[in-house]
């Protein structure tokens, strides 16, 4: 897997790591296959992959691996997805308790096409992670189900998964070219739903920097982000995985990444992890660790 250099600019050195895998890695990547699962780790090109799949640890990606949206930046193949598998859960609980995973994060393609946007897949998946263990912790990072929001929300949360995620991804500026398919306020209208339905269950979303992108916006966003509900925040460098996908308007520097992570915490963001290789899944398990017993504010958010 190689990362793509825009041609505006070379790779910075603080984006060049190596890629090459281990033996670990390796193992994680056969039982996957053995398992059919999918992971974003994979199919995103996630440039962390390696280095996850060497500590045992994997994002899955749940109800196949292509996706009904074509957003710029994620290349998730797009197109008419398959049905179901019935027993997909069972198989992403198996990998679970193989794996020895105590923190498990589950995302998923986007399915339009199914009339609940696939949100019963995912109430599946939560029941079988909570069979195999008692004290495994669940993560989830969901779409936006904007023809569903309010029914879906409330039956995930009411599953009880420990931290739920949705990536708001872009400033609303550049939704068209980045998240054509998706609409910046439904995205933040699904924290608001969660608070709604929950007190307990923290909830977490990210951002990909370099697009194009203001710091005024940046900053807006998380503002907005606050206000609706968010308690966790992750920030990256967006990086071209592939000669399709949009270019690098920016390298963004380590030192601002700083900057914007100090801004997060001074909005009130419980947790906050932000630097150029950050993505959605990075530090979960320690994010829930280190907030873990915190009592949450119980109000509802700002509209």
């Amino acid at each position: 897997m190689l990362l793509e250099e825009s041609p505006r600019q070379r790779l910075p050195q603080w984006l060049k790591k190596s890629l090459r895998p281990g033996h670990e890695a390796a193992k994680t990547d056969a039982l996957l296959k053995e398992l059919g699962l999918h992971t974003i780790c994979e199919s995103g090109r996630c440039p962390n992959r390696d280095e996850c799949y060497s500590q045992k640890t994997a994002t899955f990606m749940i109800m196949g691996d292509v996706c009904t949206r074509s957003c710029g930046f994620c290349s998730v193949s797009t197109g008419r997805p398959e049905a179901l598998e019935a027993d997909e859960p069972m198989r992403v609980a198996a990998a679970t308790r193989t794996l020895g995973l105590k923190h498990v994060v589950v995302t998923s393609v986007n399915r339009d096409d199914l009339p609940d946007e696939g949100v019963e897949h995912f109430v599946s998946v939560i029941r079988e992670l909570k069979k195999f263990s008692d004290t495994l912790t669940i993560e989830i990072l969901t779409p936006d189900f904007k023809r569903t929001q309010s029914e879906a929300v409330k039956k995930i949360v009411s599953e009880g998964p420990h931290i739920f995620n949705h990536n708001v991804e872009t400033v609303p500026r550049l939704y068209k070219r980045v998240r054509p398919q998706a609409t910046y306020d439904i995205s933040l209208e699904i924290f608001r739903q969660i608070r709604k339905n929950s007190c307990t269950v923290l909830t977490k979303s990210g951002l990909m920097l370099g697009l194009g992108e203001s710091k005024e916006e940046v900053l807006a966003v998380l503002k907005d982000l606050r206000e609706a509900g968010c308690d966790i925040l992750t920030l990256g460098q967006y990086l071209q995985s592939s000669p399709l996908g949009l270019a690098v308007e920016e390298y963004i520097h380590p030192d601002t990444f700083g900057d914007y992570k100090q801004e997060a915490l001074d909005m009130g963001f419980r947790w906050v992890e932000s630097a150029p290789f950050v993505r959605s899944s990075f530090h979960a398990k320690e994010s829930f660790e280190a907030l873990r017993g915190e009592a949450l504010p119980c109000k509802k958010p700002t509209v």
